[in-house]
Protein backbone atom coordinates (compact mmCIF):
# COMPACT_ATOMS: atom_id res chain seq x y z
CA UNK A 1 0.00 0.00 0.00
CA UNK A 2 1.35 3.44 -0.87
CA UNK A 3 2.45 5.49 2.13
CA UNK A 4 0.18 8.45 1.30
CA UNK A 5 -2.86 6.19 1.08
CA UNK A 6 -1.87 4.38 4.28
CA UNK A 7 -1.53 7.64 6.21
CA UNK A 8 -4.92 8.84 4.98
CA UNK A 9 -6.66 5.56 5.86
CA UNK A 10 -5.01 5.58 9.32
CA UNK A 11 -6.32 9.11 9.80
CA UNK A 12 -9.82 8.08 8.66
CA UNK A 13 -9.87 5.06 10.98
CA UNK A 14 -8.75 7.25 13.90
CA UNK A 15 -11.53 9.75 13.18
CA UNK A 16 -14.28 7.23 12.47
CA UNK A 17 -14.37 5.67 15.95
CA UNK A 18 -15.61 8.74 17.89
CA UNK A 19 -18.00 9.54 15.05
CA UNK A 20 -19.50 6.05 15.26
CA UNK A 21 -19.82 6.40 19.04
CA UNK A 22 -21.69 9.70 18.53
CA UNK A 23 -23.71 8.06 15.73
CA UNK A 24 -22.95 11.06 13.53
CA UNK A 25 -24.28 10.04 10.13
CA UNK A 26 -23.19 13.26 8.41
CA UNK A 27 -19.65 12.95 9.80
CA UNK A 28 -19.38 9.40 8.44
CA UNK A 29 -20.53 10.53 4.99
CA UNK A 30 -17.96 13.35 5.01
CA UNK A 31 -15.17 10.91 5.87
CA UNK A 32 -16.32 8.57 3.13
CA UNK A 33 -16.26 11.39 0.59
CA UNK A 34 -12.77 12.40 1.72
CA UNK A 35 -11.33 8.93 1.25
CA UNK A 36 -13.01 8.59 -2.15
CA UNK A 37 -10.83 11.53 -3.24
CA UNK A 38 -7.74 9.36 -2.61
CA UNK A 39 -9.37 6.49 -4.44
CA UNK A 40 -9.94 8.70 -7.46
CA UNK A 41 -6.31 9.86 -7.48
CA UNK A 42 -4.53 6.60 -6.66
CA UNK A 43 -7.23 4.20 -7.93
CA UNK A 44 -6.53 1.68 -5.18
CA UNK A 45 -8.87 -0.90 -3.71
CA UNK A 46 -8.00 -0.17 -0.06
CA UNK A 47 -9.30 3.41 -0.31
CA UNK A 48 -12.42 2.33 -2.13
CA UNK A 49 -13.15 -0.45 0.35
CA UNK A 50 -12.78 1.77 3.41
CA UNK A 51 -14.94 4.46 1.75
CA UNK A 52 -17.66 1.87 1.18
CA UNK A 53 -17.38 0.56 4.75
CA UNK A 54 -17.64 4.07 6.24
CA UNK A 55 -20.53 5.04 3.94
CA UNK A 56 -22.34 1.77 4.73
CA UNK A 57 -21.96 2.40 8.45
CA UNK A 58 -23.50 5.85 7.98
CA UNK A 59 -26.49 4.27 6.26
CA UNK A 60 -26.85 1.56 8.90
CA UNK A 61 -26.75 4.11 11.73
CA UNK A 62 -29.26 6.32 9.94
CA UNK A 63 -31.58 3.38 9.37
CA UNK A 64 -31.24 2.03 12.92
CA UNK A 65 -32.69 5.11 14.60
CA UNK A 66 -35.54 3.88 16.76
CA UNK A 67 -34.30 0.28 16.44
CA UNK A 68 -31.36 0.60 18.81
CA UNK A 69 -31.21 -3.07 19.89
CA UNK A 70 -29.64 -4.29 16.64
CA UNK A 71 -27.22 -1.39 16.38
CA UNK A 72 -26.32 -1.41 20.09
CA UNK A 73 -25.32 -5.08 19.83
CA UNK A 74 -23.19 -4.46 16.75
CA UNK A 75 -21.59 -1.13 17.61
CA UNK A 76 -18.92 -2.36 20.06
CA UNK A 77 -17.67 -5.28 17.91
CA UNK A 78 -17.51 -2.96 14.90
CA UNK A 79 -15.53 -0.36 16.85
CA UNK A 80 -13.15 -3.08 18.12
CA UNK A 81 -12.49 -4.31 14.58
CA UNK A 82 -11.83 -0.76 13.41
CA UNK A 83 -9.41 -0.23 16.31
CA UNK A 84 -7.59 -3.47 15.47
CA UNK A 85 -7.45 -2.60 11.76
CA UNK A 86 -6.06 0.82 12.71
CA UNK A 87 -3.36 -0.76 14.88
CA UNK A 88 -2.33 -3.24 12.19
CA UNK A 89 -2.09 -0.52 9.55
CA UNK A 90 -0.06 1.74 11.86
CA UNK A 91 2.37 -1.13 12.47
CA UNK A 92 2.80 -1.80 8.74
CA UNK A 93 0.86 -5.05 8.76
CA UNK A 94 -1.16 -4.43 5.61
CA UNK A 95 -2.34 -8.04 5.14
CA UNK A 96 -3.59 -8.24 8.73
CA UNK A 97 -5.33 -4.88 8.20
CA UNK A 98 -7.15 -6.25 5.17
CA UNK A 99 -8.17 -9.36 7.16
CA UNK A 100 -9.64 -7.10 9.86
CA UNK A 101 -11.58 -5.13 7.27
CA UNK A 102 -13.02 -8.40 5.95
CA UNK A 103 -13.93 -9.40 9.51
CA UNK A 104 -15.54 -6.00 9.97
CA UNK A 105 -17.67 -6.60 6.90
CA UNK A 106 -18.73 -9.99 8.29
CA UNK A 107 -19.62 -8.40 11.65
CA UNK A 108 -21.77 -5.84 9.90
CA UNK A 109 -23.50 -8.69 8.09
CA UNK A 110 -24.17 -10.52 11.37
CA UNK A 111 -25.91 -7.59 13.02
CA UNK A 112 -29.36 -9.06 12.62
CA UNK A 113 -30.99 -11.58 10.34
CA UNK A 114 -33.63 -9.04 9.37
CA UNK A 115 -31.01 -6.42 8.58
CA UNK A 116 -28.78 -8.70 6.50
CA UNK A 117 -30.68 -8.10 3.28
CA UNK A 118 -30.79 -4.41 4.00
CA UNK A 119 -27.04 -4.34 4.73
CA UNK A 120 -26.33 -6.26 1.54
CA UNK A 121 -28.43 -3.70 -0.33
CA UNK A 122 -26.51 -0.88 1.41
CA UNK A 123 -23.18 -2.32 0.26
CA UNK A 124 -24.49 -2.64 -3.28
CA UNK A 125 -25.78 0.92 -3.31
CA UNK A 126 -22.65 2.21 -1.62
CA UNK A 127 -20.49 0.67 -4.34
CA UNK A 128 -22.63 2.28 -7.02
CA UNK A 129 -22.77 5.68 -5.29
CA UNK A 130 -19.04 5.71 -4.59
CA UNK A 131 -18.46 4.51 -8.14
CA UNK A 132 -20.35 7.56 -9.39
CA UNK A 133 -18.11 9.75 -7.22
CA UNK A 134 -15.03 8.15 -8.78
CA UNK A 135 -16.49 8.74 -12.22
CA UNK A 136 -17.14 12.35 -11.26
CA UNK A 137 -13.43 12.64 -10.40
CA UNK A 138 -12.56 11.61 -13.96
CA UNK A 139 -12.09 7.84 -13.88
CA UNK A 140 -13.84 6.04 -16.74
CA UNK A 141 -17.09 4.13 -16.18
CA UNK A 142 -15.43 0.89 -17.32
CA UNK A 143 -12.51 1.25 -14.94
CA UNK A 144 -14.74 2.15 -11.98
CA UNK A 145 -17.13 -0.74 -12.68
CA UNK A 146 -14.24 -3.20 -12.95
CA UNK A 147 -12.63 -1.82 -9.80
CA UNK A 148 -15.79 -2.13 -7.71
CA UNK A 149 -17.10 -5.37 -9.21
CA UNK A 150 -20.31 -3.83 -10.49
CA UNK A 151 -21.69 -3.73 -13.99
CA UNK A 152 -21.17 -0.72 -16.21
CA UNK A 153 -24.92 -0.79 -16.81
CA UNK A 154 -25.70 -0.32 -13.09
CA UNK A 155 -23.20 2.49 -12.82
CA UNK A 156 -24.36 4.26 -16.00
CA UNK A 157 -27.95 3.92 -14.86
CA UNK A 158 -27.15 5.65 -11.57
CA UNK A 159 -24.94 8.33 -13.15
CA UNK A 160 -27.72 9.04 -15.63
CA UNK A 161 -30.08 9.83 -12.75
CA UNK A 162 -27.64 12.29 -11.20
CA UNK A 163 -26.53 15.67 -12.47
CA UNK A 164 -22.89 14.62 -12.85
CA UNK A 165 -23.00 14.56 -16.64
CA UNK A 166 -25.09 17.76 -16.78
CA UNK A 167 -22.34 19.73 -15.05
CA UNK A 168 -19.97 19.01 -17.89
CA UNK A 169 -22.57 19.76 -20.54
CA UNK A 170 -23.24 23.19 -19.01
CA UNK A 171 -19.53 24.01 -19.21
CA UNK A 172 -19.41 23.50 -22.98
CA UNK A 173 -18.83 26.74 -24.87
CA UNK A 174 -21.45 27.35 -27.57
CA UNK A 175 -20.37 26.64 -31.15
CA UNK A 176 -20.80 30.25 -32.28
CA UNK A 177 -18.43 31.54 -29.60
CA UNK A 178 -15.87 28.83 -30.42
CA UNK A 179 -16.16 29.63 -34.13
CA UNK A 180 -15.67 33.37 -33.48
CA UNK A 181 -12.64 32.57 -31.35
CA UNK A 182 -11.15 30.33 -34.07
CA UNK A 183 -11.73 33.09 -36.69
CA UNK A 184 -9.87 35.60 -34.50
CA UNK A 185 -7.01 33.15 -33.95
CA UNK A 186 -6.56 32.54 -37.67
CA UNK A 187 -7.41 36.16 -38.58
CA UNK A 188 -10.28 35.17 -40.83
Amino acid sequence: MQETIKKDIINILRKVIPIIRKEDVFGLKELSNHIIHDASIFQDKDSILIAIVVYSLSKIIARSEGKTDEWDKAKDPIIKEIERAHTFLQNGKDDEYRDKIKKLLRNIGKMDKGLQLYIQDIFERARIIKGAKLYEHGISIGRVADFLGISQWELMSYVGKTKIVDRYIEEVIPVTIRLDHAKKLFKI
